[in-house]
């Protein structure tokens, strides 16, 4: 019997946890559309600090919490926390740290400016996502990625998880929105990324780690691409093109669900004609 295809979302937003915006709802309700559609489902977001814990029932699972991440020579514990959506049943996990996301704001401050650790910030989710992952013993066929904040997660899966079981055959599909951010990443974010595996070549484009080099190094690391919003940066649609990686345009509410199922099925499909 063939078994269910097990798809790992990972985004910068969730609705409820945070305000409705057009990624948020997708990273509500596209999990539950594709655990409708007969795939095993899990998903990720960052426990930031405005997300009311009491009121949306939020706990630490101790068994999964409690080792550190070494960031820029720094330990930073790692907490999981959990919450579920009843409607949906489905399970949230979330990445939390005291350091990195007490604060009562996600990506700027209370005046709209961009935290200046939001480099170091998104290399612990996204290390914290995958040590969870494999505390969990799950391996995922598909990673999908939402939003910036969580790109760094194919070049750990490419590059220092590779031989890894867990991930050796998993697929990443990035998904590219219009969250833009001004100006650049902190200038030392490539040398901060750098972990087993990692080489120079590939963290070139982030020694400039504006919005679109930022994307640019995604999309190098992705199996495949999707349009999250409908409209993007201009040279990231093209580079995206370019690429020649299998590709989705944009597709709105009524038809997404579908489409990203049958995505995910293409991108399965052809790595095992690849392996055949």
């Amino acid at each position: 019997m063939k078994k269910k295809a097990r798809v790992l979302f990972v985004s910068q937003e969730v609705t409820p946890y945070l305000d409705e915006t057009p990624m948020g709802l997708i990273g509500r309700h596209l999990p539950q559309g594709i655990q409708e559609r007969g795939k095993e489902i899990r998903l990720f977001m960052p426990k930031f600090g405005c997300i009311n814990e009491r009121r949306n029932q939020l706990h630490e699972v101790i068994r999964l919490s409690g080792m550190n991440l070494i960031i820029d020579d720094t330990d930073h514990p790692l907490i999981i926390k959990v919450a579920s959506i009843q409607a949906a049943r489905m399970q949230v996990y979330f990445i939390d740290n005291q350091e990195y996301f007490e604060r009562k704001h996600t990506l700027t401050d209370k005046k709209g400016a961009h935290f200046p650790d939001n480099d170091e910030r998104s290399i612990f989710f996204c290390r914290g996502v995958i040590e969870t992952v494999k505390k969990l013993g799950w391996a995922p066929d598909v990673v999908h990625l939402h939003g910036w904040m969580t790109g760094l997660m194919a070049l750990y899966l490419k590059k220092s998880f590779k031989d890894n079981p867990l991930f050796a055959d998993t697929k990443i599909v990035y998904s590219v929105y219009d969250d833009e951010f001004p100006g650049a990443l902190h200038k030392d974010f490539a040398k901060k990324v750098s972990f087993e595996g990692i080489e120079k070549s590939d963290v070139e484009l982030l020694k400039n780690p504006t919005f679109v080099n930022v994307n640019k190094a995604i999309i190098d690391w992705a199996d495949a691409v999707v349009k999250g919003s409908p409209k993007i940066n201009s040279d990231i649609e093209k580079y995206i093109k370019k690429s020649g990686k299998p590709y989705l345009e944009y597709k709105n509410m009524d038809e997404y669900v579908d489409a990203y199922s049958e995505f995910y099925d293409a991108v399965l499909e052809e790595v095992a004609e690849m392996v055949d």
